[in-house]
């Protein structure tokens, strides 16, 4: 059976181990005053973000998913002849309507994929299914790896799903950002008050930066720590403890909203890819998206990985 993989451009991972596993991209396009950007996890999109400074005027962004109908007359037009099963998995369905898209247009791909198939002169029948993430950015990457090593294993869709399923229930992402400022105006643009103004100002004030925890659709703070630098080294350590203590697949996943070589500068960093290197768990690193830099800020780091329950510091 041919299983193929959708994610959309939200989803922090590597361009060539998507491009290598051949990962469709849902384009998230995003409108910054007179620019658009349709993200597509381009790498000319996202310097062009960067080169032009557009995450200064980001807050106020608005951005838009790929549609109940553009997904539908994707998987019509190519993917249900290239395919026989595809997992479409989605960033939280608590932060973007873009699962509830993928799951409404999967009810129109399966009632019409029939004639297209016989045309082309593929036998048997289609199987759609959409994976909530419960999560964000290198977290959702998490489970897109899993789903790789699943097909490659030869597991049925079936299997595939139930394990998927249980995996993006179990991720754990964390991240850190460096302007408070910046996430609560975004935060209230998109109706979210999880940032509120005292916060917000009382740590631009003190240099004090929130650690967010992103698990089973709800985004929280689980720490706070002085200054960004130490907050980054506070986050690797703690997935380095983790990692020591067993999880739940191979993969760690970091993403970093803007050039990499500032990711590998950071403090503690180095230490956790050693970590992993020591327990055959494989990182994946890759710049945020344009859609994650737009929401969270430029510069923020996020990190996720699938462990069993657990609180933040034990």
């Amino acid at each position: 059976m041919r299983i193929g993989f959708v994610v959309d451009s939200a989803c922090d991972l590597p361009g060539d181990y998507l491009h290598r596993h051949g990962f469709t991209i849902l384009p998230i396009t995003t409108r910054i005053d007179e620019a658009t950007l349709v993200d597509d996890r381009d790498p000319a999109v996202r310097q062009r973000f960067l080169d032009e400074d557009l995450g200064t005027r980001a807050h106020a962004a608005e951005t838009e998913p790929f549609g109940v109908e553009e997904i539908r007359d994707l998987f019509l037009r190519r993917l249900v002849v290239d395919y026989d099963c595809v997992f479409c998995i989605t960033i939280a369905s608590s932060r973007s309507g873009i699962h509830a898209n993928a799951s409404k247009a999967s009810f129109a791909i399966l009632t019409d994929y029939r004639p297209i198939r016989r045309e082309a002169g593929v036998s048997g029948p289609f199987l759609m299914r959409v994976i909530d993430s419960e999560n964000l950015f290198a977290a959702t990457g998490v489970t897109a790896v899993e789903a790789v090593r699943l097909r490659e294993s030869g597991m049925n869709p079936g299997q595939m799903r139930e394990r998927l399923e249980y995996i993006a229930h179990n991720t754990f992402g964390y991240m850190i950002v460096r302007d408070l400022y910046y996430m609560r105006a975004r935060a209230q643009k998109k109706g979210d008050r999880s940032v509120g103004w005292f916060s917000a100002a009382l740590g631009t004030a003190l240099d004090i930066k929130p650690l967010l925890r992103g698990y089973r659709n709800t985004t929280s703070p689980v720490a706070k720590v002085r200054g960004f630098d130490h907050g980054a080294e506070t986050l690797f350590a703690y997935a380095e403890k983790r990692v020591r203590a067993g999880l739940l697949t191979p993969t760690v996943c970091v993403s970093y909203g803007g050039k990499l070589d500032e990711l590998d500068a950071l403090p503690g960093y180095a230490s956790l890819k050693q970590t992993c290197a020591g327990h055959g768990v494989e990182v994946f690193e890759a710049p945020m998206s344009v859609t994650g830099m737009v929401n969270v800020g430029t510069g923020a780091v996020t990190i996720g990985f699938a462990a069993p329950e657990h609180e933040f510091g034990s």
